[in-house]
C-alpha cells in the first residue's frame, strides 16, 4: 500500500499535468453528505484523517489540514506533521487560507461536486483578489491517481413500509407539489440522501451506518419524481413500491436532465445542492430559486408513527445497553478488557435484540486518554487497555427499523478522583439543566446552549463540540435543521426554532487532554407543555434514552434538592421500563442497585 508521502506526490504529478498549482480536498460526496461511502473517502486517502469533519489543500510546496475543535488532537496523531500544517476552523478556513497562500498567475483546482456554489464563488473571489484563479475540474485529480478507490456501492434499495413511516410517499409527493405550486416553480431538485429516502419511503446500504441509496429526485409540481439511481438497485419490489408516479431513471442521466429544465422555475437548496447542480441548471436555461429542501422540516418533525417507534427503540436499545454496563461493571475491574472488545460486545447485546439493522456510527469506545478526544474512533493500532482507576467513556447507538438511538455513558472502574467526580458532576448539572428546560415556542437551540455549560463555565471549564444535534428516524444519526449549539460553533442549525416532534440530542462534556474524558449523553423529544397561567405555547422535552447514569461519578454535594429529584425520577424510570427486559437475575440486580435513589 503506498505511504501518504508517495499518494501527495502521485496527487501533485496530476495537478501538474492538470495545469493546476492545487486543489481542495473536502470531506463528502455529491450530496454533501456528512458520512460518505468509501468511493468518496478522498480525504482520508490523501492525509490518513479518519473523522467525520474536516478538508484539506494541497499546493505544489505544502498542504494542510483543516478541522475543528472536536479533533484538535486526533488529526494530530493520524496526519502527518511533516506533510501537512495543522490549521484550526473556524479560526480559519481552507478558503481563507488560499486567500492568503495563492499567488497570482496559479491555478486552484476544485471538483465542482464536492462544493456549494456559495463556497465556490466566495473562494473564488478570495483567489481572484490574489491574481489566482479557481477552477473546476472535470474529473477528480484523486481518483486519477486512486489506484485502488472503491466503486459506488450497487446494494439495492429497499422499501420503507409505511407502518414505520406513519404516511405513504404519495402523500409526501403532494405536499411537495403543492409546495411548488405556493411557490409558482415547477419542480425542486433533492439531493440530500436522507431527503430522497424520506420523502419516497426508501433506504439503502450504500453508506456505512446510514440506511441511505445513492440517488438523486426531481419531483414536479404534478406530484411526480424523477429518481435517478444505479439501474441496479431498482428492485421489482422497489418498482412496484414507488409507482408509475416515480420514473426510475440510470443515475448517469441526471446531469443531462438538469441541463433540459430549460425555461422551468427550478427550486435548488444551496446547502445540499452542489454547485456541479446549479452549473447544469444553468447551462440549460432554468431559472433557478435558492430555497430550502422542502423535505427537511418535515422530515425532521416526527409524525406520530415515527414517535411511537423511536420510543419503543430506545426502550430496546436501553435494555442492550444496561446489560452491557452491567457486563462491563463485573468484568472491567478483573482486567483483560480493551476498547476493541468492549465495542465488540456492545454490538453483540444490541444484536440480541434480533431487531439491529446496523450501528448508527462507529462506536466510540475510549479508555482513558483516548476518552478525552470526543470523536475517537478506536483501531488496532490505537486501542488501549481498560485499567482500573480510570474512566471509560463508549457512545454508541443502533439503527432500527423503528428509530436511530445514539447515546453516551461515561463509567468509572474503580475509584475516581476527586477532580473526575466534580468535572462529572458538572456536566451533569449542565445536562439535567438542559433536560428541565422548559421554553416558549419559537426557542433556538442556541438559546438553550449555555444552560448545558453553565456549571462548567463558573469553574473556568467548557466543551469544543455542541450540545445537541437532531437525530433521524431510521436514518442519520446526524440530522438538520435543528441544533443545540453556541454561537461560535463550526456547525450550523443552532438558530432553528425548536418544534414538537423534533428529536435532538442533550450531550455536554468536559475533556481533560491525555487523561480522561466525560460526556452524558441522551436523546431528547421536544414536547408541548401546559403550566397554569401561561400566557404562551411553552415546550419542554422528553427523554428517550433509557440506561443507567453511573453514581459513583457523582458528587452528591453539588446537587441541588431539583437535580437531586430529576436524577431519582429518571432511574426510577429507567428502572420500571427497562427492568421487566432483563431475564438474568445479576443484570436485574445491577440495574436495581444502579438505579437505586440518591
Amino acid at each position: 500500500m503506498s505511504t501518504i508521502a508517495q499518494r501527495l506526490a502521485a496527487l501533485r504529478a496530476e495537478l501538474s499535468a492538470q495545469g493546476l498549482a492545487g486543489f481542495v480536498v473536502p470531506l463528502t460526496d455529491e450530496h454533501m453528505s456528512e458520512y460518505v461511502g468509501d468511493y468518496a473517502q478522498r480525504l482520508a486517502w490523501i492525509s490518513g484523517f479518519g473523522g467525520s469533519a474536516g478538508s484539506a489543500v494541497v499546493m505544489a510546496d505544502k498542504a494542510a489540514m483543516f478541522t475543528d475543535g472536536r479533533y484538535t488532537v486526533q488529526v494530530r496523531q493520524q496526519v502527518p506533521a511533516d506533510l501537512f500544517a495543522y490549521e484550526d476552523v473556524p479560526k480559519t478556513s481552507a478558503a481563507q487560507w488560499l486567500g492568503e497562500q495563492a499567488s497570482a498567475g496559479q491555478r486552484i483546482g476544485h471538483d465542482p461536486w464536492l462544493h456549494t456554489r456559495a463556497w465556490a464563488k466566495s473562494t473564488a473571489a478570495l483567489l481572484a483578489a490574489r491574481g489566482a484563479e479557481l477552477v473546476a475540474v472535470t474529473r477528480n485529480p484523486i481518483d486519477a491517481v486512486w489506484a485502488d478507490r472503491a466503486a459506488p456501492s450497487r446494494a439495492p434499495i429497499e422499501v420503507h413500509d409505511d407502518q414505520w413511516a406513519g404516511r405513504s410517499h404519495a402523500d409526501k409527493r403532494a405536499d411537495v407539489a403543492a409546495w411548488l405550486a405556493d411557490r409558482h416553480a415547477d419542480a425542486v431538485v433533492i439531493a440530500a440522501l436522507d431527503s430522497v429516502a424520506w420523502l419516497l419511503n426508501i433506504r439503502g446500504r450504500d453508506v456505512p451506518r446510514t440506511p441511505v441509496a445513492l440517488a438523486f429526485v426531481i419531483a414536479h409540481k404534478d406530484g411526480s419524481v424523477d429518481l435517478f439511481a444505479d439501474p441496479a438497485k431498482f428492485t421489482p419490489a422497489v418498482r412496484a413500491h414507488l409507482g408509475d408516479a416515480v420514473r426510475c431513471q440510470p443515475r448517469d442521466r441526471f446531469e443531462a436532465a438538469l441541463k433540459a429544465m430549460t425555461g422551468q422555475t427550478v427550486v435548488a437548496d444551496p446547502q445540499s445542492c452542489v454547485a456541479a447542480i446549479f452549473d447544469a441548471l444553468d447551462a440549460g436555461g432554468a431559472q433557478i430559486v435558492e430555497a430550502r429542501d422542502p423535505t427537511v422540516l418535515p422530515r425532521a418533525i416526527k409524525n406520530e408513527t415515527e414517535i411511537a417507534g423511536t420510543i419503543a427503540a430506545h426502550v430496546r436499545d436501553g435494555a442492550a445497553l444496561s446489560r452491557f454496563l452491567a457486563w462491563f461493571d463485573a468484568e472491567a475491574p478483573k482486567g483483560g478488557l480493551d476498547e476493541l472488545s468492549a465495542a465488540e460486545r456492545l454490538r453483540q447485546f444490541r444484536a440480541e435484540t434480533n431487531s439491529l439493522e446496523d450501528l448508527s456510527f462507529d462506536t466510540i469506545s475510549a479508555a482513558g486518554p483516548n476518552a478525552a478526544l470526543p470523536h475517537y474512533r478506536v483501531s488496532t493500532e490505537t486501542n488501549l487497555p481498560i485499567r482500573n482507576d480510570s474512566i471509560y467513556l463508549v457512545d454508541s447507538g443502533g439503527q432500527y427499523r423503528d428509530g436511530t438511538t445514539d447515546v453516551t455513558r461515561t463509567m468509572v472502574v474503580g475509584a475516581p478522583t476527586p477532580e473526575m467526580r466534580d468535572r462529572f458532576t458538572r456536566v451533569l448539572k449542565g445536562h439535567i439543566a438542559l433536560a428541565r428546560a422548559i421554553f416558549p415556542a419559537g426557542t433556538k437551540g442556541v438559546q438553550l446552549d449555555a444552560l448545558a455549560r453553565q456549571h462548567l463555565w463558573s469553574a473556568g471549564l467548557d466543551y469544543n463540540h455542541g450540545t445537541g444535534h437532531g437525530v433521524g428516524s431510521y436514518l442519520s444519526v446526524h440530522e438538520g435543521p435543528q441544533r443545540i449549539a453556541a454561537a461560535w460553533s463550526a456547525q450550523p442549525g443552532g438558530d432553528e426554532p425548536l418544534q414538537p416532534g423534533m428529536i435532538l440530542s442533550n450531550e455536554p462534556g468536559y475533556y481533560k487532554q491525555g487523561d480522561y474524558g466525560i460526556r452524558i449523553e441522551n436523546l431528547v423529544l421536544v414536547e408541548r407543555r401546559s403550566a397554569a397561567g401561561a400566557e404562551r405555547e411553552i415546550m419542554g422535552f422528553r427523554e428517550l434514552t433509557l440506561a443507567p447514569i453511573d453514581k459513583r461519578l457523582v458528587d452528591v454535594s453539588l446537587l441541588t434538592d431539583e437535580e437531586r429529584t430529576w436524577w431519582n425520577d429518571y432511574h426510577a424510570r429507567v428502572a420500571a421500563e427497562i427492568g421487566p427486559l432483563l431475564t438474568d437475575a445479576a443484570e436485574q440486580a445491577w440495574l436495581a442497585e444502579a438505579c437505586a435513589p440518591i
